[in-house]
Parts: C-alpha cells; structure tokens; sequence
C-alpha cells in the first residue's frame, strides 16, 4: 500500500471521529427529555374522561387525584394537580488531534496538530395541569374541567 493511500486512509477516520464527538444540543435534549405516554395530558382528559362514568373509571385513567374533598352538598370534587420542572443542560465539545505520519524507508516521523471545539445550551421551563372532577351523589362524574400552562 502506497504512503497517499495510509494518510488518506488515517485523514478519513480522524474527520468521522471529530464530526461524531461534537453533537448538538437539541441531540441531548432528546436523549434526556421524558415523553411517557403515560403523563397527564389535556388530550388524554379530552380522549378518556366522560360525563357519567364511575369513580373506580377514573382512577383507571388518571390514577389516583391529588386532592379529594366535598361541595357544599357532599359531592366528590377530585383535583389533579401537577406541576413539572424541567431543567436541560447541555454541552459537547470535540477535538482533533492529529498524528501526522510520515513513511519512508525504516524511519518514520511524527507531526501532532490538534485543535478542539465545544458547545453548550441550557433551559429552564415548568409546566402545570391542573383537571377538576366533580362526581354527583351516585358517583358518577357529573362535570370536569381543566387547566394547562407552560412558562
């Protein structure tokens, strides 16, 4: 094999190596961001949450509430209240480092160079639901209402 076609070969895996260790910041975000389909979404209230259906219904869809307390006329009034925080924080940095090699008979010389980058980002945002079951005296949910915010 010829010297062009080695440093050829060695320049090619050095620039794979230096692109795959520099990813960005929407890339770690995605690795550590929770999208469970199991959380408590409008769309889930929307989809499985019906007038007149039993308590024991309910639980099975959302689980248990947060709150239980009574009306004035000793209904059951279940609050879910949730409240979630998501802090993010990430960072990559890369570099490269190159051996520089050079053949020619039984002697072989070194040359390093190298340089490096680096990225980060961060964020902070919270997010509440906030869904109101009043249930009438058989137990059956007589209304629901919700609530959603994100900041």
């Amino acid at each position: 094999m010829s010297t062009f076609n080695i440093n050829s070969c060695v320049l090619a895996v050095i620039c794979v190596a230096s692109l795959s260790a520099c990813q960005p910041a929407s890339f770690h975000r995605a690795q550590v961001q929770d999208d469970s389909t199991d959380r408590l979404t409008v769309g889930k209230v929307q989809r499985e949450i019906r007038v007149g259906m039993s308590g024991a219904d309910v639980a099975q869809v959302l689980g248990s509430p947060n709150i239980v307390s009574t009306d004035d006329q000793r209904r059951e009034v279940w609050i879910y209240d949730k409240i979630a925080t998501d802090r993010v924080y990430s960072s990559s940095s890369g570099g490269v480092n190159a051996l520089i090699l050079g053949f020619g008979g039984a002697a072989a010389g070194a040359l390093g160079g190298g340089g490096s980058s680096s990225a980060g980002a961060s964020s902070v945002s919270q997010r509440t639901m906030t869904v109101i079951i009043k249930f009438d005296s058989e137990g059956k949910v007589r209304d629901f209402a919700y609530h959603t915010s994100r900041f």
